[in-house]
C-alpha cells in the first residue's frame, strides 16, 4: 500500500475543511454577532509501516494522517452605534436566550431585535427573546419610549416590560451553531445567569472576523492544496512506472 498517497489525499480533505471554514467566515463577516469558525490540524496515528516481513510490532514507522477539526472563536466583536431603540450589544461574557420552534432554547449575541406582528420581541431569526425568567416579552400597543438599561431591564414609557435574560456557560467550546448566530448547548453544559450583565442600547456587536486575515488564509490554502496535488501526481507517476517495469 502506498501510504504516502493516502496521506496526501487526507491532507487535501483537511485543507478543504479549512477552506469551508474560511469561506463561511468571509460570507458572514458582516453578520452581527457572528463568531469566527476555526480549524485545528492534528495528526492521527493509523498504525505502523513495516519495511520487511520480519519487522516486529513496535519497530516500524508510525503512519500519521492529518485531521482537521472545527472550532469557534468566541472573542467579542467590535461594538458600533446604530441609534435604534431595539438594538442591543452585550459587553463581556454572556448570551441572550431565545425560544426555538421545537421548544428548546438557543443562545445568541446577535442583538438586532424587532417586534413581531403581535408585538412580541424577537431576534434576527424571528425567535422570541426571553426574559430572565424564561418568558417571551411583549411590548404595549399604546407605544411610548423604549428604554433598555445596562442590566437588561426594558421600560416602555412608565411600564416595565421585563428584563433580558443574559446567560453564560462553563465551556463555550461545547456550544453548537445552528445558523442565524444562534447556538445550542448540550446536556451537561447548563447555562447560568450573568450576575451583572452589561447591555448597551442602540448598539450592535459585529462579527469577530477580520476579512483581510481570511483572504490571506485563502492564499495559504491555495498553496497548500497545490503542493499536495503535486505530491499526489508524483507518487501516482512513480507507482505507474513501477507497474510498467514489473510488466
Amino acid at each position: 500500500m502506498n501510504i504516502g498517497l493516502y496521506q496526501s489525499a487526507a491532507s487535501l480533505s483537511a485543507i478543504e475543511r479549512w477552506q469551508d471554514a474560511v469561506s463561511q467566515n468571509i460570507t458572514s463577516s458582516q453578520v452581527p454577532g457572528f463568531k469566527k469558525r476555526t480549524v485545528e490540524f492534528s495528526g492521527v496515528n493509523m498504525g505502523e509501516q513495516q519495511f520487511d516481513a520480519k519487522g516486529k510490532i513496535g519497530s516500524g514507522q508510525p503512519s500519521i494522517f492529518p485531521k482537521a477539526s472545527y472550532g469557534i472563536n468566541f472573542q467579542s466583536g467590535e461594538t458600533t452605534p446604530t441609534n435604534r431603540d431595539l438594538d442591543v450589544a452585550l459587553q463581556g461574557e454572556g448570551f441572550l436566550q431565545v425560544a426555538l420552534p421545537d421548544g428548546t432554547h438557543g443562545y445568541t449575541r446577535a442583538g438586532s431585535l424587532h417586534l413581531r406582528t403581535d408585538r412580541t420581541l424577537v431576534g434576527s431569526n424571528d425567535a422570541p427573546v426571553l426574559s430572565e425568567g424564561g418568558s417571551p416579552m411583549t411590548l404595549l400597543e399604546t407605544g411610548g419610549e423604549i428604554r433598555i438599561s445596562a442590566d437588561g431591564s426594558i421600560m416602555q414609557g412608565t411600564a416595565s416590560i421585563g428584563k433580558l435574560g443574559v446567560f453564560k456557560f462553563a465551556d463555550n467550546a461545547k456550544l453548537t451553531p445552528i445558523g442565524g448566530g444562534v447556538f445550542l448547548s448540550p446536556a451537561g453544559n447548563a447555562p447560568t445567569a450573568v450576575d451583572n450583565p452589561e447591555v448597551l442600547q442602540g448598539y450592535l456587536e459585529g462579527s469577530n472576523v477580520m476579512p483581510l486575515r481570511e483572504m490571506v488564509s485563502l492564499v495559504q490554502i491555495a498553496r497548500a492544496y497545490e503542493a499536495n496535488q503535486k505530491v499526489l501526481t508524483s507518487r501516482d507517476q512513480t507507482a505507474q512506472k513501477a507497474l510498467e517495469s514489473l510488466g
